[in-house]
This record gives structure tokens, C-alpha cells and sequence, in this order.
């Protein structure tokens, strides 16, 4: 897979999943702008460790409506295109039903059905007036085996990635003619910093048995996943969903 001179953005960069796709396309000759909220520290770290040159930071809130469009418009003046749209950033907040108080369950819904599904969808618009206008590009979200699967302890998470899902496939079925293909990676529990630090050692034993692998998915391979969907030669994998769980759950 080649990106030479490819203009990528990655939301949610600076840790985890968006770090290792940011790393894997500077590696392929990407330039790379890397997406983050709040966090400039570890942002700035990763884009030191990026290979190659041109990759730059983005600093914007996509769950906030008005930073999608400051986002993209932010980054076709710098690159001046956009070939490929990573949408990575999420977040998950503990909302089991019978635990919780109304207030705590509704604030979870739309705290996260807003930055899972509403953020992206509004960032996807954007970036589609430009790569209409410019003759095409890749967008690939990125999702979870929680929309399969289910979280029962996370419903509006697992219901805002099996939202994501219909909604990717919908744009991959409506954006083929204007030469836009969308994919989506499902990992399971991926091990980054973030996902160990919110892990007792009991939880993670019992992930580590979930997966005849004997363990968890390396930021990595999901990241892999991901410049696949990217990739010229993929096109005709557009709507396809690529489950990164280690045979954890099958379906």
C-alpha cells in the first residue's frame, strides 16, 4: 500500500488507534493531520514520531457542530485536498441501566451519541463537498464489536457504533458515483494506554479469554485494517465492515 503525498486526516490522533493509523500512513509517504481535542502534550508527541515530513496538528472538537466545518476548512488550506478521512474519535461512559440515576443515563446518551455518531456524520458532510469537488476520496469509520455484540453496561455506545455502521453503508451506497468510498473497522477491545489504564486485572483477564488469541488487539492491526479500506485496489469494498476482534465474536 502506497499513500505517497496522500492528504489524511485522522480524528482522535494524538493516543491509541489514531496514533498507530497516523504513524502507519506516514510510514506509507501520508501527510498526515492529526485531529485532537484537548490533549497537546500527547499530540505533540505523536506527531514527532511521525516519519517523512508535512504531517501537522489540527486542534478542534468535533462534537462540537461548528469545529467539523473549521476542521476541514482548516485543513484544505493547509494540504489543499483531502484524500482520506479517518473518523476514529469516540468516547464510552459506564451507564448500566439498572445502576444509574436518570440524569447520569440521559447525560451518556447524549454526551455519546453526539460525539460517536452526530460528530462524525457532520464531519463526514464536510468532507464530502470537498472530495466531491475535487474528483473522490476514502473516509473510513471506525466502530466496534460492541455493535454487534452488544454493551451492557454501555448501551448508547454499542447503539451509537451500530448507528455509525448503517449510516457508513448508507454513505458508501449514495457516494460510490461521485468516486467517494467509505469502509468501517469494528476492532474488540483494542490495547491502548487509555483502555489499560480503565482496567481492573480481573476485567482484563476475563477479555484476554475472549479471544482464542489469548489476547487483546494491538493498536496496530486495527490500523492496518484501516489503510486496507484506504488503499487503492479496495474500492470495490465499499460498505464493508472489517471485524478486528480475534475471532472474539463471530458473526
Amino acid at each position: 500500500m502506497d499513500f505517497h503525498n496522500k492528504k489524511v486526516l485522522i480524528t482522535g490522533a494524538s493516543r491509541g488507534i489514531g496514533k498507530a493509523t497516523a504513524l502507519a500512513f506516514a510510514a506509507k509517504g501520508a501527510h498526515v493531520g492529526l485531529n485532537f481535542k484537548s490533549n497537546l502534550v500527547e499530540a505533540q508527541k505523536t506527531l514527532q514520531e511521525l516519519s517523512g515530513e508535512g504531517h501537522s496538528l489540527f486542534q478542534y472538537d468535533v462534537s462540537v457542530k461548528a469545529d467539523t466545518k473549521k476542521l476541514v476548512d482548516d485543513f484544505i488550506a493547509h494540504y489543499g485536498r483531502l484524500d482520506i478521512l479517518v473518523n476514529n474519535a469516540g468516547i464510552g461512559i459506564f451507564h448500566a441501566i439498572d445502576e444509574v440515576d436518570f440524569d447520569t443515563w440521559t447525560q451518556a446518551w447524549d454526551t455519546i451519541l453526539n460525539t460517536n455518531l452526530i460528530a462524525v456524520a457532520n464531519t463526514c458532510y464536510w468532507a464530502t463537498k470537498v472530495m466531491m469537488q475535487q474528483g473522490g476520496g476514502r473516509i473510513v469509520n471506525v466502530s466496534s464489536r460492541g455493535a454487534f455484540r452488544g454493551e451492557p453496561v454501555q448501551p448508547a455506545y454499542g447503539a451509537s457504533k451500530a448507528a455509525l455502521n448503517s449510516f457508513s453503508q448508507s454513505l458508501a451506497k449514495r457516494l460510490a458515483p461521485h468516486h467517494i468510498y467509505v469502509g468501517v473497522v469494528a476492532p474488540g477491545f483494542t490495547d491502548t494506554d487509555m483502555a489499560t489504564e480503565a482496567l481492573t486485572p480481573e476485567e482484563r483477564e476475563n477479555l484476554l479469554r475472549e479471544s482464542p488469541f489469548q489476547r487483546m488487539a494491538q493498536p496496530q492491526e486495527v490500523a492496518h485494517a484501516i489503510l486496507f479500506l484506504a488503499s487503492e485496489g479496495a474500492e470495490y469494498s465499499s460498505g464493508t465492515i472489517i471485524d478486528v476482534n480475534g475471532a472474539s465474536y463471530l458473526r
